[in-house]
């Protein structure tokens, strides 16, 4: 290797990571020698104004996507520094690529398959650098940090898009639509012997040939090639309980999560997780492995993977239910032979409990339960179509950057649709990323007439990308719009009522609405506490009587056609 090529993990004390500047510039200096090989340039800026660039190198000098993807060629994706406090990516990443330029033999072992890169995702984050975020980590000397400019962790922000990063990172895989991807990450959790563990895309969830490829083929290849490289590799150590022994489950990485959003466009994504407790040397080299073997996986089978896509694409055009929410099947777990330390309890110094710790001198080897099975908990009937009212302009970006097919309504037309009333729903107490996440919501389902205006933008699922349409656009998906906040100005009654007026016309609506009259004796068997609070009384009244009904009032806007 040329000795000025060398990165700034090789050069230093194995302890130290890269600046953004030191590699930004080493992927310039890069691509200008090796101009036949790399092409690197900036895709967008952060929330801060700091550049985000992507890297695309080929064998044969091909860097435009269109002409890539109208050759079929598979596309291998590495993003790094989503967390730049989780560095050992970031390094890993310029070894690699600088190892497939000056090595001809590597470079010819890539084929026609394409590697996509971003060298450091969350920017704004690598630039306020410290020691001392990480609480549990070793090393490296000085890293980044979690949160980017506007605290945003970035690793939940994929469907929600707060970020310029974020709606960067939409469009750049929507549009390159690459069939692997790793993302690159350290662990916290409980201890033991492994340095690098593994999410992946949940096989049930991803679905369609591509889950039983991944879980069947995929999977036990990376596990024994990483074995025979010297890093043996579990599945992410997510305890049932306190401590591994009990039990692990898969991570469900819902599509907030670099994978999970991944999974709506059909690629099988990996998250590397790296064990925070082992020398950053370590955990270097375990993802540099991890980083070859995924890759070289995914040269060898990139035909049958970009097939097994395609059939997913092709499937989800006539599919007549889409899953939307999934849960653990709890009762049937598989085993898993996991290498752990013992685990143990003794009265904390600081407190009246018991903390747990590990012992490294007590090192066991068994099979454990491993919960990886995940069954559809809510199914929803796949529409004609969605009609988003083009009011809702941020929806309407979002499906735009990540590729969904839509039309404009021309001219002003009157259709039957399926709607859903929002019947309750539970926010979280505090702020989570930004918003008042709904974790619960309950509807019911309605036909009516509504009339479409020109510009209303109609959804057909006869596209490629009509899961992302379908989980992003039905409310009880785990990361909906709707669960994000998009749509909470429907929650707000807008109407009111001065209470010495209204009383009398209450009295009024009991006698002239049938109905109403019984939905309030119900709400007065089951309240009888609140029949002394006038305005829970006159709430109620106000809310359910049919004279002074707002249509809109809890009425989800998106339209199903059928």
């Amino acid at each position: 290797m040329p000795q000025d090529l060398r990165t700034t993990y090789e050069l230093g004390n194995h302890n130290q990571t890269t600046t953004w500047l030191e590699c930004i510039n080493f992927y310039k200096d890069l691509a200008a020698r090796y101009t036949q090989v790399l092409h690197f340039e900036q895709i967008g800026l952060s929330d801060s104004g700091v550049p985000i660039h992507a890297g695309v190198l080929s064998a044969d000098g091909v860097f435009d996507r269109e002409r890539i993807k109208q050759a079929g060629r598979t596309v291998f994706f590495n993003n790094n520094g989503i967390h730049p406090g989780e560095p050992e990516g970031i390094d890993a990443c310029m070894a690699m690529v600088r190892d497939l330029c000056t090595q001809p033999a590597r470079l010819a072992a890539l084929g026609s398959t394409v590697l996509l890169f971003i060298p450091i995702y969350n920017v704004d984050g690598s630039l306020n650098r410290a020691n001392t975020s990480r609480v549990n980590q070793d090393g490296p000397e000085q890293f980044g940090f979690r949160g980017n400019s506007r605290h945003l962790d970035l690793n939940r922000d994929f469907i929600k898009c707060d970020s310029l990063n974020a709606q960067v990172f939409n469009r750049l895989l929507a549009s390159w639509d690459p069939d692997v991807m790793v993302d690159t990450h350290t662990s916290n959790g409980a201890d033991y012997p492994y340095t690098m563990t593994l999410i992946h895309t949940q096989t049930d969830k991803l679905g369609y040939g591509l889950g039983p490829f991944l879980q069947d083929i995929m999977l036990p290849h990376l596990f024994a090639r990483m074995e025979a490289a010297g890093w043996p590799t579990c599945p992410y150590v997510n305890p049932v309980k306190d401590s591994p022994d009990h039990g692990i489950a898969e991570f469900l990485e819902v599509p907030r999560f670099s994978t999970g959003f991944a999974a709506l466009h059909h690629v099988i994504g990996f998250m590397p997780e790296t064990h925070m407790l082992k020398p950053f040397a370590d955990r270097y080299a375990s993802m540099r492995a991890l980083l070859d073997i995924t890759m070289a996986f995914t040269v060898e089978h990139g035909e049958q993977i970009k097939q097994l896509r395609a059939a997913a694409k092709a499937a989800g055009r006539t599919q007549a239910e889409w899953p939307v929410s999934w849960r653990m099947n709890a009762a049937q777990p598989s085993t898993f032979r996991f290498k752990g330390y013992q685990a143990q309890y003794t009265p904390s110094a600081i407190g009246d409990y018991q903390r747990l710790s590990y012992d490294r001198t007590q090192p066991w080897e068994k099979d454990i339960a491993y919960y990886n099975r995940f069954e559809a908990d809510v199914v929803v009937s796949a529409p004609k179509a969605y009609v988003v009212p083009q009011a809702w302009r941020e929806v309407i970006e979002r499906l735009r950057w990540n590729g969904v097919e839509m039309h404009r309504i021309t001219v002003e037309q009157t259709v039957t649709a399926r709607y859903y009333h929002i019947e309750e729903v539970g926010t979280r107490a505090a702020a989570y990323e930004g918003h008042m996440f709904h974790e619960t919501v309950e509807l019911e389902t309605r036909t009516g007439q509504f009339t479409l205006l020109a510009g209303d933008y109609v959804i057909t699922l006869d596209q490629d990308n009509a899961r992302y349409a379908v989980e992003t656009l039905e409310p009880q998906a785990h990361d909906s719009f709707f669960r994000w906040g998009f749509f909470n100005s429907v929650l707000e009654k807008k109407e009111a009522f001065s209470d010495y007026v209204f009383e009398d016309m209450a009295s009024e609506l009991l006698r002239d609405e049938p109905v109403l009259a019984a939905k309030f004796a119900e709400w007065k068997t089951a309240n009888p506490e609140l029949l002394s609070n006038q305005e829970a009384v006159l709430d109620f009244i106000f809310e359910h009587c049919e004279r002074f009904a707002e249509p809109q009032w809890r009425r989800y806007p998106v339209l199903a056609l059928i």
